[in-house]
Formats: C-alpha cells, sequence, structure tokens
C-alpha cells in the first residue's frame, strides 16, 4: 500500500521548508520513527521521520528544494505484516509526530505572514488580503507570491490593478500584465548595481541566514541599542584553569573552557539585577523568572543561538556539560526548537575568536547581551607598581526602553567582581 509523506509543520508559522539531506534513496527498507530526511526552515533544522514500516517508493522533492507545508515529499510503501490497515495511496503527515498547534486561517483568526512573503509583497504592491494562499491552512508562501508576479496565477481584480498602475502606465506598447509584473518583480530580484559577473561566487542564502539577517534587522529597527564596556582582570581565573584543566579532563572527559564561569558570573549577577533579564512589549516590561541563558555558537557558515535552561540553577560543571551537549549538537546538526527557544539574556564569547572588543547586537525579545572578549596580557598598574596581568574586556549591549544606564553599570561590575573573584577556593562541583 502506497502512501504520501508530507513536508512537515515545525513551527506555528512555519508556511515551507527545504529538504536539506535524504538519508535514503528510492528502494531503501525503513522503519517507523527512522529518520528519512533532514529538514530547514526559517527557525530550526529537524529530522524527519517514517511514520510507517515500509519501502521508499519514489522521493518527490529533492535535496536544496523548498515546498509548502503539506506539500508532498515521498511515498513509502508499507509493509505487508506489521503495520496497520490503510486505503491505497493513503496520506501520511510526517508532522504528526511533532506537537503543533495547527491554525485554521478560514475560522477568522488573523493571518500571519512569513518576513519574506511581506517582503516580495511590499516591493511589488499586492496586497496579500486579496491573495488566496496555498500552504497549510491557507498560508501565503513565498511560492504563491512568486507565481503571481511570473503570472501563473491570478489575484483579485484590486490589487491588478494597483500593480497595473503603478508600472504598465510607464511601458510603451501597453504589454500584457503578466509580462509586465514579471518583468517587474525580476527587476527588484536583481537591480543592475547587484548584476553578477563571470567570476563572481554566488552563495545561496539559506533558510538560517535569512533568519539570522531578518532577527538582526528587526532588532536593530526595534530596540534603541546603547552599550557599556569594563575592564577585567582575570589573572586569578586564569592561573586557576590552567591548574585544574588536566585533571578535569582525566575525570570528565570534557574540556574546561572560560565560558562557564563567565556565565556563572553573568546569571548570578542577573539575580542581584532581575530587570537585566526582561522583555519588552508595547504595553508593558516583562521581568523573567527563568535564568535561561542564550550562547551564540558558530559553524563554519551559520550562527546558531541554542539556550541553557535554568542556568542559575546549575554548578560550573552542569554548565561546563550544558555547553558541551549544545556545540556537539550544533555541529551535528541536531538541535531542535526546545534547544533553541525560551532564551532570556545572551552571551555572546567573542573573545574565542580574538576579538577585544564589540558592540553585539540585542537577541529580541531579550534586553540585553554580553559579549566576553579575548584575554590577552597587558601593562597595568597594581599597588601603584606596573604589572604584567591578564586582562579582558566585558562589552554589554542594552534595549534603552527597558534599561538605563544606571542599572546596566551596577549589573556589569557585578558581573566584573564575580569574575576577578575567581580562583583557588572556587567550586567547580
Amino acid at each position: 500500500m502506497k502512501e504520501q509523506v508530507l513536508m512537515p509543520q515545525l513551527g506555528e508559522s512555519v508556511t515551507e521548508g527545504t529538504v536539506v539531506k535524504w538519508f535514503v534513496k528510492a528502494g531503501d527498507q525503513v522503519k517507523k520513527y527512522e529518520p528519512i530526511c533532514e529538514v530547514a526552515t526559517d527557525k530550526v533544522n529537524a529530522e524527519v521521520p517514517s511514520v510507517q514500516n515500509g519501502t521508499i517508493s519514489e522521493i518527490i522533492v529533492q535535496e536544496d528544494e523548498t515546498v509548502s507545508v503539506g506539500e508532498l515529499i515521498c511515498y513509502i510503501t508499507t509493509d505487508a505484516t506489521g503495520s496497520e490497515p490503510t486505503a491505497d495511496n493513503q496520506v501520511v503527515d510526517a508532522s504528526s509526530t511533532f506537537v503543533e498547534n495547527k491554525e485554521n486561517e478560514s475560522s477568522g483568526t488573523k493571518k500571519r505572514y512569513s518576513p519574506a512573503v511581506l517582503k516580495l509583497a511590499q516591493e511589488n504592491n499586492l496586497n496579500l488580503e486579496d491573495i488566496e494562499g496555498t500552504g497549510n491552512g491557507g498560508r501565503i508562501t513565498r511560492k504563491d507570491i512568486l507565481e503571481i508576479l511570473e503570472g501563473k496565477r491570478q489575484v483579485a481584480a484590486t490589487a491588478v490593478q494597483e500593480v497595473e498602475h503603478s508600472i504598465v502606465s510607464e511601458v510603451p506598447n501597453s504589454e500584457p500584465i503578466q509580462e509586465v509584473s514579471k518583468k517587474a518583480a525580476q527587476n527588484n530580484r536583481t537591480p543592475s548595481s547587484n548584476v553578477s559577473h563571470d567570476g563572481d561566487q554566488i552563495i545561496p542564502v539559506t533558510s538560517v541566514r535569512k533568519t539570522i539577517a531578518n532577527r538582526m534587522v528587526e532588532s536593530k529597527q526595534t530596540a534603541p541599542h546603547a552599550w557599556i564596556m569594563a575592564e577585567c582582570d582575570v589573572t586569578n581565573l586564569v592561573e586557576f584553569r590552567n591548574k585544574i584543566k588536566g585533571e578535569f579532563k582525566s575525570k570528565e572527559g570534557i574540556n574546561l573552557t572560560y565560558l562557564p564561569f563567565f556565565i556563572k558570573a553573568v546569571v548570578e549577577s542577573l539575580k542581584e539585577y532581575p530587570i537585566l533579564n526582561s522583555q519588552w512589549t508595547d504595553e508593558q516590561i516583562i521581568v523573567k523568572k527563568a535564568i535561561n541563558i542564550s550562547v551564540a555558537v558558530a559553524t563554519e557558515k551559520e550562527l546558531f543561538v541554542p539556550v541553557i535552561k535554568d542556568a542559575d540553577q546549575k554548578s560550573i560543571f552542569g554548565l561546563v556539560k550544558s555547553l558541551d551537549e549544545i556545540a556537539r549538537k550544533t555541529r551535528e546538526g541536531k538541535l531542535s526548537m526546545n534547544d533553541m527557544s525560551g532564551g532570556t539574556f545572551t552571551v555572546n564569547n567573542t573573545g574565542s575568536f580574538g576579538s577585544i572588543l564589540s558592540n553585539p547586537i540585542i537577541n529580541q525579545p531579550q534586553a540585553a547581551i554580553l559579549s566576553v572578549e579575548a584575554i590577552v596580557k597587558r601593562p597595568v598598574v597594581k599597588d601603584n607598581m606596573i604589572a604584567v596581568r591578564d586582562m579582558m574586556n566585558i562589552c554589554l549591549s542594552l534595549d534603552h526602553r527597558v534599561l538605563d544606564g544606571l542599572v546596566c553599570g551596577r549589573f556589569l561590575q557585578s558581573v566584573k567582581e564575580k569574575i576577578e573573584g575567581f580562583g583557588s577556593d572556587t567550586k567547580i562541583y
């Protein structure tokens, strides 16, 4: 019996996904819950499991191809035994393995549009209310917009008239609206200043890169950024870590880095100044009870920000284990939506690649982000004498709608004091 596997919905507002990699090919036997492909959306990468025992009979969507939620991605021919009776050619939605609350757009709830859809509609004067979406629950996808611009489908008359009025009047000989719309869309997507030439390298924009771009632009346009910096003497911490890191690695099998110490200092300071652990809404400021630390983790091509949940309840050793786990998941591409959500404050380890000063962009909807910079030996004045010490800068970017300089200055001083207080008597466990 032949069954369809559909593109799952991996988030409430997700409307499409890209098949990054197939783990199987036509003719392969699969077991129920065995991963068959990896899908990337603008929120997360996830593995799509098989929902039946059977054989992959046909792969419809190829790697790097983007399709809407609910579209067919492959066929599975189920085993004659070991599976529930089903009608021939039955549809099996892979998203049933993910717990999601799908909206019914026709029920009167407010429609949501992805940033890509909004951008295309605004650039081409299209009224989204006049467009019938083909995505899950009637959502409008990027494919819907492109088909309209290329003349492959029609929209309501009002929307067509707006486009026609804005561009046809400038075109000699009054070309058909479909051709004009197609040319206008092509011109908007590839302006003359951005035309590629022979020898140029073309890098496709992945869903993760699009998400980073959208969120960074949103953060800079929404939150009035300000920033302050403090200098830390970490000589005692450096000596302490150098003394115990070999024994720690032998005992635990994990490298002891500086980052867990810095996160520990931050979470203890957030307890003293909880307003830093808050979010802005148009009506109120929400001070979060849980302290969930987002940590920027970079790969060769992309940046992810997984979250250490309840970081204030963990020892330094607990933070070491959590950091090791999220780093491993990031490298293996196995971060889940739960791993990436719920952060209340971000710690950014820019010092790992040699930065000594930075002005990080706030990770919305959080109110602040702290960067820890590279540790460098410098001559400083200590006890009225010149001494060579291990020094490090810590930089705090803040949302000035929520936070003011006074409380942020006190918070930064608290972090500094705690970092400088680490030494031989520091408890790891």
